[in-house]
């Protein structure tokens, strides 16, 4: 048989080996060390990794490579072997391994010099890439002459893994130990990590060391205190800034979408427009996903059309989210065109339309889409996989759900994660196959988290299933000690069994670690505002005209069958129970749609929790009654009601 490496050596120029062996499936890295075990130049070597760097992929080929480094005997002579390093190391990511790492560290690194310290740079951010914080601390430390790019390396390292001890650490020693004076580098990489406390200490260094000018600073401030909820302390250093660049408007408008403050937003992005600073795809994205956040729909239109005038309308990522904003604002049919006009749409896009479907209960048209999506040629991945679980689990799809379970390893060579669990779980105990969801937590190969124990703790809710409710409800609580949500399951598993002692100690519980239930809140837009609304809220200056729209059309629908639920307020405010339940924030945005909204067109209303039961059927009526659609995105899916059905078919 004929060996195309002996073939290689004999007759290809050095230049070109690389050249014909990537044409081929295979590597053939064990020609390295006989293609540079002669007078070779390096250009050659440097244009094989750069031009080629996924090719290393294993143990044996970077073994190969290491070797082929440590055994040239020209190596150590090279004038500047820095720069093929830097190939190296960057190839070597690709592969994520921390032995592979190691081999290099030790084969070749150190038999160089680490005086200019460009190699232990580099490697030291190679091992915070691959997560071992360790081995990037200890080569920090060996490092003789450390300048400022290593020390504002090491803290960039550490406050990307979320080490802020370490980050001040280094702060600190760079400053008294070694004397060195940090720059806007420097705080720009340690501000983003730090909590309040923290970053309000690198507030004052950066105004007593003059940085405060810097305009990269100020942003790293206002989105710092942004994110703790400080918004007059980030808009008074954003009004300070002298010109402020596009970050600057992008930090500022992201504080207060953080916030929910989207009135506050348009005010700034409209400002940005008006000093001719033009938005990009980070400004539109942030500005669409809060928009999704409460599903303001009117209020996308509007960014549609600076989307059309800023020449971002083949922007692929731009349009996916877009697409992603019209489906969770209620508008699945806008996201559909939207997706039909675009362009060569890749997976996330075809994934977007695909929870669109899912979130709105279409189950089967989710389904369609995704062997659609096949057919196409697209691969899938595995978010893919989750929100075609979740419309398996929302639409009741349990066969259908099993499949794509199966064949997510089998076929596409994706293995499940802990979502692509709990969708299963989900689906299991929607449909009343507790054990099944049991069984499939038995047997899963790592160990099951918060969510896939929720969700089966949410089917014993719905199947009253109070023994295996009790013994997830103690895992949960061991696993989630602060998540309410937990407590209120088990709690309303009790009072809805009438065991009020019970009741009363999970009640304690939540007591004793100071938890409360998150207040629901229900949103609606009217005329480009969004109103919000609390149980029981009088704070609208029209409250007296929605509570008189209430109080009549639940009269109507009392009259063709309506029942209060009382079930869903708790056991020990019982002399309350008619007017919480009949005053939750769902019935006063309905009313409040029903007065204000064109007859034409539907009442979108978008809740923070989960709709509850009373609520639900009290929107069915209405919808019979007043001949109305009306629609509810809530934490889980979207509710149609429509003649008094609802397109969740009671199963959600």
């Amino acid at each position: 048989m004929v060996n195309r490496s002996n073939i290689l050596q004999t007759w290809t120029p050095v230049s070109e080996k690389w050249e014909m062996l990537s044409s081929t499936r295979c590597a053939c890295f064990h020609l390295i060390n006989s293609i540079f075990s002669s007078n070779s130049n390096f250009k050659a070597l440097r244009h094989m990794i750069r031009s080629q760097p996924r090719r290393l992929h294993n143990q044996s080929d970077l073994q190969s490579l290491s070797n082929a480094f440590y055994n040239h005997h020209n190596f150590q002579s090279q004038h500047n072997p820095n720069s093929l390093l830097s190939s190296v190391i960057r190839s070597i990511t690709l592969c994520a391994s921390i032995p592979i790492c190691r081999l290099i560290h030790s084969r070749v690194v150190k038999c160089l010099n680490y005086n200019d310290g460009f190699i232990g740079d580099r490697l030291v951010s190679l091992y915070a890439r691959l997560g071992s914080i360790k081995d990037a601390h200890h080569l920090f430390d060996e490092i003789p002459n450390k300048d400022l790019v290593s020390w504002n390396s090491i803290i960039s390292v550490f406050s990307q893994k979320g080490e802020v001890s370490l980050s001040l650490n280094a702060f600190y020693r760079m400053r008294h130990e070694y004397e060195m004076n940090p720059n806007e580098i420097t705080l720009i990489s340690l501000i983003p990590a730090c909590e309040i406390l923290e970053g309000s200490y690198l507030h004052g260094f950066a105004v007593k060391s003059g940085l405060l000018s810097e305009t990269k600073v100020l942003n790293s401030l206002i989105n710092m205190y942004g994110k703790f909820g400080h918004l007059n302390t980030a808009s008074k250093l954003f009004d300070t800034i002298k010109s402020p660049n596009l970050v600057s408007w992008n930090s500022i408008i992201n504080v207060h979408i953080q916030s929910g403050l989207m009135e506050d937003c348009i005010w700034y992005f409209n400002s940005m427009r008006r000093v001719s600073i033009y938005p990009d795809q980070a400004t539109i994205v942030t500005i669409l996903h809060g928009c999704a956040d409460i599903g303001v729909g009117k209020l996308v239109d509007t960014f549609h059309g600076n989307i059309l005038c800023c020449g971002l309308d083949t922007n692929i990522p731009i349009l996916t989210t877009l697409l992603t904003v019209y489906a969770k604002s209620g508008r699945l049919s806008d996201s559909c065109e939207l997706f039909k006009q675009m362009k060569n749409p890749d997976t996330i896009a075809w994934t977007a339309m695909l929870a669109g479907y899912t979130i709105h209960g279409y189950g089967k048209q989710a389904i369609e889409h995704f062997k659609l999506m096949i057919q196409k040629g697209l691969k899938p991945d595995h978010v893919t996989f989750t929100h075609l679980l979740s419309a398996c689990s929302h639409s009741g799809l349990v066969n259908e759900g099993q499949h794509f379970f199966n064949i997510m390893s089998s076929v596409y060579g994706i293995e499940p994660r802990l979502d692509h669990y709990s969708c299963m779980v989900d689906l299991f105990g929607r449909s009343g196959r507790l054990k099944d969801a049991r069984v499939l937590i038995d047997c899963m190969p790592m160990e099951p988290n918060s969510g896939v124990w929720g969700a089966l703790l949410n089917g014993c809710k719905v199947y009253n299933n109070i023994e295996l409710g009790e013994e997830i409800a103690r895992k949960l609580f061991t696993l989630s000690p602060l998540d309410s949500r937990n407590y209120i399951m088990l709690s309303s598993m009790y009072s809805k069994a009438g065991r009020w002692g019970d009741f009363s100690k999970v009640r304690g519980l939540m007591k004793s670690k100071n938890l409360v239930r998150t207040a629901g809140c229900s949103f609606i837009e009217h005329e480009h505002k969004v109103y919000r609304f609390v149980v029981s809220d009088k704070s609208h200056m029209d409250f007296v005209r929605i509570y008189n729209k209430l109080d009549e059309v639940m009269a109507k629908i009392r009259e063709v069958g309506y029942t209060l639920n009382k079930e869903f307020v708790l056991h020990d405010v019982e002399e309350v129970k008619d007017d919480m339940v009949g005053e939750h924030s769902e019935k006063l945005a309905i009313a409040f749609g029903l007065l204000v909204c064109n007859e034409k067109m539907p009442i979108v209303i978008m809740k923070n929790l989960r709709i509850c039961g009373d609520c639900h059927n009290m929107a069915k009526f209405v919808s019979l009654v007043e001949k109305r659609e009306i629609i509810i995105r809530d934490t889980k899916r979207f509710h149609h009601f429509a003649n008094g059905l609802c397109s969740c078919g009671d199963y959600w």
